[in-house]
């Protein structure tokens, strides 16, 4: 079985119902959300998808809830802003499909999008270890640019925007990672919420401000990955 990783075009090609290809932590990987009738469900779903991956031996991310389980498989991703998914990865998402659907859950991805925040900032050495040592995480990267990273990911990873000193600025703007089918409804919702699209790119996603000028970025892997 190939062991190349896949783009998130030949991912999209796939069609896989109820999985989105999404940006976490510089990794692009596939992620779910299946939704259980009871914590017993989710506990046992728990455990047939652990031994699926281990005789895989593949890597997955599981959380469990009252009520869902999100899964999420980065495969073999190095944080280099691709992809690590190959086709042993594609063997696990439809084995926990057909575990999902032998359980009597529901999957689904258009709940799930993974947030990262962007700090403009004309000079992110000066402020750099600040945002580490306020959230206990660590500074990666060096000359012109990095990110404060949380070691366990559970805090949304923080990226400096290189940005003027001229006021008044921009300072803080999420940056949501989505499904691509996710864009649109999110700008008409955003819109009829009394917010302004500021640019809209069919490519890798969109700008949005609301009422008072505050941004936020829609993002996908399209354009990117």
């Amino acid at each position: 079985m190939s062991t190349e990783t896949l783009s998130g075009q030949q991912v999209a090609d796939l069609g896989l119902d109820g999985w989105a290809f999404l940006l976490h932590y510089g990794v692009y990987g596939l992620q779910t959300r299946i939704h259980t009738k009871s914590f017993a469900t989710g506990l046992e779903l728990i455990g047939s998808i652990g031994r699926a991956a281990e005789e895989l031996d593949r890597p997955a991310d599981l959380d469990l809830r009252r009520t869902r389980v999100d899964v999420r498989l980065n495969g073999d991703g190095d944080g280099s802003g691709t992809s690590g998914i190959t086709e042993l990865d594609l063997s696990l998402v439809r084995k926990i499909t057909q575990l999902a659907a032998d359980a009597g859950t529901e999957i689904e991805c258009a709940s799930i999008a993974q947030l990262e925040l962007g700090l403009d900032t004309p000079d992110w050495k000066e402020i750099g270890q600040f945002w580490a040592a306020v959230l206990d995480s660590e500074v990666v990267g060096d000359g012109d640019w990095a990110d404060v990273g949380d070691r366990s990911q559970l805090l949304p990873l923080i990226w400096f925007q290189p940005s003027g000193r001229d006021e008044p600025r921009q300072r803080w703007h999420p940056d949501l990672s989505i499904d691509p089918a996710q864009v649109q409804p999110r700008i008409d919702a955003a819109l009829a919420a009394g917010g302004k699209l500021i640019s809209n790119n069919a490519d890798t996603g969109c700008t949005l401000a609301d009422p008072q000028g505050n941004k936020v970025c829609l993002s996908t892997w399209r354009g990117r990955a």
